[in-house]
């Protein structure tokens, strides 16, 4: 199973991310309250283990913004987390020559068919909460992802932590599973909830 850890701002995140030796990193350039700026994100990279993908998180951006800001940062990955559709990213494929992830929030199976069926390298399931798009620390409707039985894939996002993470990982398999507000205290990231969670997941990455 892969690892993904978001939302990540500062040098010590850098710090307890090269610690914990995940298989990707994600770098919110979205309006949110864990937005960082593009040239921020390269500078944090220098410091970054180069076998950690980068990832950079946007919701409802241009193609050609989000292009032009993967260039910036220097991310390996763009993760659309919004409303975006196929001809976003058709045209996004045009300007991008890495991979492109679509996060979605799923309320029904139905969501998760309709998300298989887009023209992304990987589907990254998130929790619903009306007029937010993610980071929002609920957990996913785990009950749709099941019945779903999805045939590609996926990262499941939202609410994990070290107190869920078992019984989370004992209902679904996914591939990956992405973590941001599960390792925070007061918005920032905690190292002692960071290992907390490695500690859950030997055995299983």
């Amino acid at each position: 199973m892969k690892l993904k850890l978001c939302g990540l701002r500062r040098p010590e995140d850098i710090e307890m991310i090269n610690e914990a030796g995940p298989d990707y990193v994600g770098f919110i350039f979205a309006p949110t309250r864990r937005y960082v700026a593009p040239e921020t994100v390269r500078e944090l990279c220098q410091g970054l283990d180069p076998g950690i993908k980068k990832v950079g998180v946007f919701v409802n951006e241009t193609a050609e913004k989000m292009a032009e800001t993967a260039e910036i940062s220097d991310v390996d990955i763009i993760q659309l987390h919004g409303d975006e559709g196929i001809d976003e990213i058709y045209r996004l494929r045009e300007l991008f020559p890495g991979e492109i992830w679509k996060g979605v929030r799923v309320r029904l199976p139905l969501d998760i068919r309709r998300a298989e069926a887009l023209p992304v390298d990987m589907l990254l399931y998130d929790s619903f909460v009306a007029g937010e798009y993610g980071g929002t620390g609920k957990r996913a409707n785990m009950a749709a992802i099941s019945d779903a039985e999805p045939a590609k894939p996926f990262f499941l996002a939202g609410g994990i932590n070290a107190e869920n993470i078992d019984e989370i990982l004992s209902a679904i398999s996914p591939w990956g599973i992405d973590i941001s507000s599960g390792f925070e205290e007061g918005g920032l990231k905690n190292r002692e909830k960071l290992m907390g969670i490695m500690n859950k997941l030997k055995g299983r990455l």
